[in-house]
């Protein structure tokens, strides 16, 4: 559980500085740059560790990064623009840990128990309720059905990439080299990231190749590396590292809804350095979520 709770920190940190990043580099262009940060960072510590590469859980972990970050990431950033911001993090908040564990089930044959799964429930509510618009947000006018599919399909990968990282970890101890350690969760952050990159650097291509807008505003890489370093090293670096080390030691079904508690870490910390407004709604989803974090993590 301590690992779910630190990615869910180093996600919210995440959040925060890719916003401010988001100011001066567009989504595709700063997905692709804290991928490739991470991947040199986790990378050298493996180097200098020893850690390597398991050669028996690689294909699994870099094809969980394929689906995860650069599939997932992807299609999020799709949704954002035709649905805005906070639906598209319902969506994929409240639907990727319901999509893991049915995955997880189905292929691993590994499904929580009936307490698990009702506080696993609790904290999605929790989730819904806190991002769920207000009725004077503004509602999208266009695009909001393909809006809505980028964001189940985002929210599609996000699980079935936790999954296939589970998959991974299996077939890794079947061969006699099992991950357990968190040592072990930044090898695997390190491997997924190659991936995550993979994914970002084919887009790019395409929409070099199709002529498509990179970005509406030239980069702004001066007033933005630092937080392009904050993001990445709070995010795809040790937030993931958490991550894939949570996942070795619990269910998809446990680990995804504790991080699907991170939007509602993120808002007093918006608050804080941004002035974002904390309301009636966003403190009631935070009860409710918290009540069944503390009740999946006493639950057997």
């Amino acid at each position: 559980m301590l690992a779910a709770f630190l990615a869910t920190i180093l996600f919210s940190f995440s959040a925060i500085t890719g916003r401010r990043l988001s100011h001066f580099v567009s989504g595709t262009q700063a997905n692709l740059a804290r991928l490739v940060l991470a991947s040199l960072v986790l990378g050298t510590i493996s180097l200098l560790f020893g850690l390597g590469i398991r050669r028996a859980a690689f294909p699994l972990l870099f094809l969980s990064g394929c689906v995860g970050f650069g599939m997932g990431d992807l299609a999020m950033f799709q949704a954002y623009p035709r649905i805005g911001a906070r639906r598209t993090i319902l969506l994929i908040q409240c639907l990727a840990a319901p999509f893991g564990a049915l995955l997880e089930w189905l292929w691993l044959n590994r499904a929580p128990t009936i307490t698990q799964a009702v506080y696993g429930s609790i904290i999605l509510v929790g989730v819904g309720i806190g991002l769920m618009p207000g009725k004077a947000e503004a509602r999208p006018t266009d695009g909001v059905v393909v809006g809505t599919l980028f964001g189940v399909l985002s929210a599609f990968c996000q699980g079935g990439g936790a999954v296939i990282s589970r998959k991974a970890y299996a077939v890794a101890d079947a061969a006699g080299y099992s991950f357990h350690t968190a040592a072990d969760g930044i090898n695997a952050a390190f491997q997924r990231t190659l991936g995550g990159i993979s994914i970002s650097v084919l887009f790019l291509l395409y929409l070099k190749i199709a002529h498509k807008p990179v970005a509406t505003a030239k980069a702004n890489w001066r007033s933005g590396w630092l937080w392009a370093i904050g993001n990445g090293l709070c995010g795809p670096a040790f937030g993931v590292s958490c991550y894939q080390w949570a996942l070795m030691t619990e269910k998809t079904s446990i680990v995804l809804p504790i991080v699907a508690t991170t939007p509602l870490v993120v808002m007093p910390l918006a608050h804080y350095w941004e002035g974002d407004r904390i309301t009636w709604r966003t403190l009631l989803g935070g009860v409710i979520a918290v009540a069944g974090v503390v009740g999946l993590t006493l639950a057997k």
